[in-house]
């Protein structure tokens, strides 16, 4: 097999959560250039209407689903599972990318936006893994879980940043384990689980932190700069093609280098 055929997703059935901008966009962008059909889903209609017509006019066939991940009470996780098998019959690939996150003192946090950010950041994560692993992965013989963790998963904050994210490092922590986890479990079942660790993008959820410490950011980063527009694709493609096939359990940060320092 060719390097370039390893990479091939021509008949793949992606499903993105968070889609509609961002990094899920971005990832959603590469999966479809690799020949996927892409499912993406978050929970403004108007935004994912424009991810899907930006995806159909790069000729990828793209299915927008409308839902809310943080109510998980409601179904939400089922109803988006039969809504892509019912379109394209199968998943292949599952990116968990959908998060969120609430700046406030560990002393202070308030216990609903700790619940909010956990619900969406870890629960979810797991119920949606569950739910494509029973309906479409074990039954196909194999698939990717690809989860987006997060640097922070890795460690704490610099202290001279005042990042006060408890909530949101702790959930990515927990993350990263459950992707070594169900890696170690599912492995039997031929289904890869992965997760990428993204450093400083500039997006609508680092903005604010961004707005105050970009310069501090920067130089604390080896390659001197924030991610880019193109920077999480090489990494999604690896990981959800056979190229990556002998790969599971594993964390790979994008993120300048900031975690090696």
């Amino acid at each position: 097999m060719s390097v370039k055929s390893l990479f091939d997703l021509s008949g793949k059935v992606a499903l993105v959560t968070g889609g509609s901008r961002g990094l899920g966009l971005q990832m959603a962008e590469a999966l479809g250039e690799l020949g996927a059909k892409v499912a993406i889903a978050a929970r403004k209609p108007a935004e994912l209407e424009a991810a899907e017509a930006k995806l159909t006019a790069m000729g990828v066939e793209t299915l927008s689903v409308p839902v809310d991940l943080g109510d998980l009470s409601g179904g939400a996780v089922q109803r988006l599972v039969e809504a892509v098998m019912a379109r394209f019959g199968r998943i292949d690939i599952l990116v968990n990318n959908a998060g969120a996150t609430w700046g406030a003192t560990a002393e202070d946090y308030p216990e609903a936006a700790w619940r909010k950010v956990m619900t969406l950041n870890i629960d979810a994560v797991f119920a949606l893994s569950q739910a494509v692993g029973k309906r479409a992965f074990i039954p196909q013989g194999g698939g990717k879980v690809i989860n987006i963790a997060s640097i922070a998963g890795l460690g704490g904050n610099p202290p001279n940043l005042s990042m006060f994210t408890i909530a949101y490092n702790t959930s990515k922590g927990a993350v990263v384990n459950f992707t070594r986890a169900l890696a170690a479990e599912w492995g039997r079942y031929n289904i890869n689980v992965n997760a990428i660790c993204p450093g400083f993008f500039p997006s609508k959820m680092s903005q604010g932190l961004l707005d105050r410490f970009e310069q501090q950011v920067v130089e604390a980063t080896p390659l001197g700069r924030l991610g880019g527009d193109e920077d999480m694709m090489g990494a999604v493609a690896f990981l959800a093609s056979d190229a990556s096939r002998h790969v599971t359990g594993q964390m790979l940060a994008v993120d300048g280098g900031v975690s090696a320092t």
